[in-house]
């Protein structure tokens, strides 16, 4: 069972190109009303000196909202980073469908699983590469 952080934590990762090409394959979300955005905004960036000490702010990132409502009055809601508003957009109008008892089986299977295991490959791929560039300073000591 899949649920609604798990879905929206694909959907902040998609491009509005990867959700696009996936949506092709599904079938066609409920007409949405945009209640606000999409609109970018800055948020700042948190974090903690050794993982637990005191809270700093790192910085600032561009973000990305959007809300909109189904015509029985489902809300979808997005943040994501950047600037893409079409991604944005599309990732609230499904968080709407997928709130809908009828539709989340078809968009799971079409939108959902396939972006996930993407995601998954890429990130496999780029710990791979980063495993590469490991350097093992006791070899290093060793060597001398």
């Amino acid at each position: 069972m899949i649920n609604r952080s798990s879905w929206m934590s694909v959907l902040a990762r998609a491009s509005a190109e990867e959700m696009e090409s996936r949506l092709a394959e599904a079938p066609p979300l409920p007409v949405h009303r945009v209640i606000r955005g999409p609109e970018v905004g800055l948020t700042m960036l948190r974090g903690r000196a050794g993982g637990d000490g005191a809270a700093f702010n790192l910085g600032e990132a561009t973000v990305t909202r959007c809300s909109v409502s189904l015509a029985d009055g489902t809300l979808g809601h997005c943040w994501r980073l950047g600037r893409d508003r079409r991604a944005a957009e599309l990732a609230a109008s499904l968080d709407a469908a997928l709130q809908q008892e009828a539709l989340r089986p078809a968009l799971v299977e079409a939108v959902i699983e396939p972006l996930r295991g993407a995601q998954a490959e890429a990130a496999t791929l780029t710990a791979r590469r980063a495993a590469a560039t490991e350097v093992r300073f006791a070899t290093l000591a060793a060597m001398r």
